[in-house]
């Protein structure tokens, strides 16, 4: 019989494969107000959140800060106790069906049966999916060569490593061509090329007009590919700015010479503050490019022998680190 049933996620916003009617967003995720307890814990506290379509955003915070309960909520599978969220344009506690078929979820552990092949898992959740099954067979080949599984498609998810079991995480995820991505902590366990990897292909699905939400404890692997971020702390928003500028902004340089005395002298002469870096340099409070840039020209003017200037660490990393709020 020849297959009658429905793609997964409809492109128009007309109804679901169950009849779900849902229109598409200009955002891919709006939250306002989300609040969720377990018992006397608050573990959303009023969170909002807006994740921008053809943009990556981070979602940064501290253990227990609320980033997977929110992610949880997103991907339909807790039921929050307030405020409003919309995935794709559907809310996920009353469009169910039409918010999960346009949602790729991968949580922090990829679970799966351990008897079933790479293969045979994408095919699975391609049915459940309700991926037409004359595509199937074409899209888990596609996606088993992204995430570079080809090799091990016919083995069992038993003898994979945990990195490859994160990467075929991902291509479930992506097995119904969402239109919103949830990362839960995707580069756990990848090894440096694949980290690579993944953040080429997030960034890609961005271009192609994807919302990617991703969260992690790495701020350097989301500095490479986020546009924007949200900051979690004890279950609320906080307020968190990452200069849309970054060679204006306000951050801490890390300078170092040949010999760290004459430096030190050098800038106590000219009123520069300073503190010592562990690696035998200093750290420097400066306005951006331009006054790195005119510090390292009248330091070799002195005759300072300055060999290092270089952010000490990214936009997103400071601005996490900046936040009052993780002081209290």
């Amino acid at each position: 019989m020849p297959d009658t049933r429905s793609p997964a996620a409809p492109p128009d916003g007309t109804a679901g494969p169950h009849g779900t009617a849902a229109p598409v967003a200009a955002h891919g995720i709006e939250v306002c107000g989300l609040r969720r307890a377990f018992g006397t814990v608050q573990a959303l506290d009023g969170v909002d959140l807006v994740a921008r379509t053809g943009a990556v955003t981070a979602l940064v915070g501290p253990n227990g800060s609320g980033k997977t309960t929110l992610l949880l909520v997103l991907a339909g599978l807790l039921v929050p106790d307030g405020g409003e969220v919309r995935v794709a344009g559907a809310d996920p506690v009353t469009q169910s069906a039409a918010a999960r078929a346009r949602t790729g979820w991968m949580p922090d552990a990829f679970g799966t049966w351990d008897s079933l092949t790479a293969r045979e898992v994408l095919t699975t959740f391609a049915d459940a999916y309700r991926v037409p099954r004359a595509t199937v067979p074409g899209r888990v080949e596609e996606l088993l060569a992204t995430v570079h599984l080809s090799e091990y498609a016919d083995r069992p998810a038993a003898v994979l490593s945990r990195g490859q079991k994160q990467r075929l995480g991902l291509a479930r995820a992506l097995v119904h061509d969402p239109q919103v991505l949830l990362l839960d902590e995707p580069a756990s366990g990848l090894d440096p090329r694949s980290r690579v990897d993944l953040r080429v292909l997030l960034r890609r699905l961005a271009d192609e007009g994807r919302t990617v939400l991703v969260s992690s404890h790495v701020l350097s692997e989301l500095e490479e590919m986020a546009d924007d971020a949200v900051f979690l702390s004890r279950g609320r928003t906080v307020a968190g700015h990452v200069a849309d500028d970054a060679t204006a902004a306000r951050r801490t340089w890390r300078v170092r010479a040949l010999d760290r005395a004459p430096l030190v002298a050098w800038l106590d002469g000219t009123g520069v503050p300073w503190r010592a870096d562990d690696d035998g340099g200093v750290l420097l409070d400066l306005d951006g490019d331009a006054a790195a840039a005119a510090l390292v020209r009248d330091a070799v003017t002195a005759g300072v022998p300055v060999v290092q200037v270089a952010p000490a660490g990214g936009a997103l990393e400071q601005a996490y680190l900046a936040l009052d709020e993780e002081r209290r």
